[in-house]
């Protein structure tokens, strides 16, 4: 015997979890961009490369979603959680790097609250659409 749907809840239990993790998902995602152009451009030690493109190869993987964040566009959302999931693996390898345990432990921080905000603001977001569009 096939399991019957749940009931979706109301837009009035949706739509104060999807403001807030967006704003958490927003949050984290500035604050990684932040994190890796203060860490790379003053205190990174670079042996000789030019910074502009280290931080170039860094942060620009982020900017390519950032038009689809700004508009709150819950696909460019789903899709960037996957893509964060490299900053995580980086701030991981960088925790075991003696002097480095800091800067590790924000990239690991700050791309695992995006990835748990982002998957919060997916869900809900669409859950909110098969709301509305019963309603019509």
């Amino acid at each position: 015997m096939p399991k019957a749907d749940k009931p979706l809840p109301g837009l009035d239990y949706l739509l104060p979890r999807i403001r807030f993790s967006r704003i958490l998902a927003c949050a984290s995602y500035a604050a990684l961009l932040i994190t890796l152009l203060i860490y790379n451009a003053f205190f990174a030690e670079l042996h000789g490369a030019n910074p502009i493109i280290i931080i170039g190869v860094q942060v620009v993987p982020l900017l390519i979603f950032l038009p689809g964040i700004v508009t709150g566009n819950p696909r460019v959302h789903a899709f960037l959680a996957f893509a964060i999931n490299l900053y995580f693996i980086h701030g991981v390898l960088v925790c075991f790097q003696p002097g480095r345990e800091g800067y590790g432990a924000l990239l690991v921080a700050f791309s695992l609250l995006y990835f748990l905000a982002a998957l919060g603001f997916v869900r809900w977001s669409f859950q909110a659409q098969r709301v509305r569009a019963g309603e019509i």
